[in-house]
């Protein structure tokens, strides 16, 4: 089944709905505390299935702890028979069972706005997905994204294509997109230079974003919040092009005013546009 764009309570409220099926960040930063902080922001309504439950602050990941795939699946379930979704976020799925076990709830409940965030390493360097739930990821969640959004290693990963240059980003958007997903953004914040390159493949055409970088150590959470407003600005009726745009713009400014907390990375400021 497929919900309509809009929920409407007694009030005669309508508010768009976004379900993000992610980790959870102890420190706040990123996961599904990013998420609901950007769906908040950009005037969604955010709910959550919990993957797994991590330890973690500035400075990297401590602990995880996995969540069993049927409680997953239970989560998944209770929101969209009940609240119903307009679009849905894939972060850190964790290991196979998982990605088997939301690849068959999304099927179920036919999603079809599906932001993929193929979450696989931590800002700190700390793996965050399973070997094994690669090639899984690979054949049952990617053919369903309509926007798969690596960073450069992620890419790589998932490509086979080395990284190291524009001409190189856009082989391995072509080699992602020919998985299945119907639009790749390779994310340029991995790259050196004073410009951030993001590229935008729809399998016919190519758009590059260009940002100055900002010179700052809180960007924790920057992948997790940028998948999370291209979910709510999809949920919202964006076009993919416009929702890129608009989420880049957020990010941006999540940024460039980050908060510097702990003595790691930071967070980004999800609140800067109410200042």
């Amino acid at each position: 089944m497929f919900f309509n764009r809009v929920c409407r309570g007694d009030s005669g409220v309508s508010i768009p709905r976004v379900l993000t099926i992610a980790g959870s960040d102890s420190g706040g930063g990123a996961g599904i505390q990013a998420d609901l902080k950007t769906f908040t922001a950009l005037n969604v309504f955010g709910m959550t299935a919990v993957t797994a439950i991590t330890a973690q602050n500035t400075q990297g990941v401590t602990a995880v702890h996995e969540i069993p795939a049927s409680i997953v699946s239970d989560q998944i379930d209770a929101v969209v028979e009940d609240i119903g979704v307009d679009a849905i976020k894939l972060g850190m799925l964790a290991n196979a069972e998982i990605v088997e076990t939301v690849a068959a709830a999304l099927t179920r409940h036919a999603i079809q706005h599906i932001v993929v965030d193929p979450v696989m390493i931590a800002t700190s360097g700390d793996t965050l997905l399973n070997e094994d739930a690669v090639e899984v990821l690979k054949t049952q969640i990617i053919p369903r994204a309509l926007i798969l959004t690596p960073n450069i290693p992620e890419a790589e990963t998932l490509s086979g294509v080395e990284i190291c240059d524009g001409e190189s980003i856009k082989r391995a958007a072509r080699t992602i997109h020919e998985l299945g997903a119907a639009n790749v953004l390779i994310k340029g914040g991995h790259a050196d230079g004073p410009e951030v390159i993001d590229t935008l493949f729809n399998g016919q055409q190519f758009h590059e974003f260009r940002s100055n970088r900002i010179a700052t150590r809180n960007t924790h959470g920057t992948g997790c919040t940028l998948s999370a407003a291209i979910a709510a600005y999809i949920a919202k009726g964006s076009t993919i092009k416009d929702a890129v745009t608009q989420s880049l713009d957020f990010v941006h400014g999540a940024i460039l005013t980050g908060l510097s907390l702990g003595s790691g990375h930071g967070s980004l400021n999800h609140m800067h546009m109410n200042e």
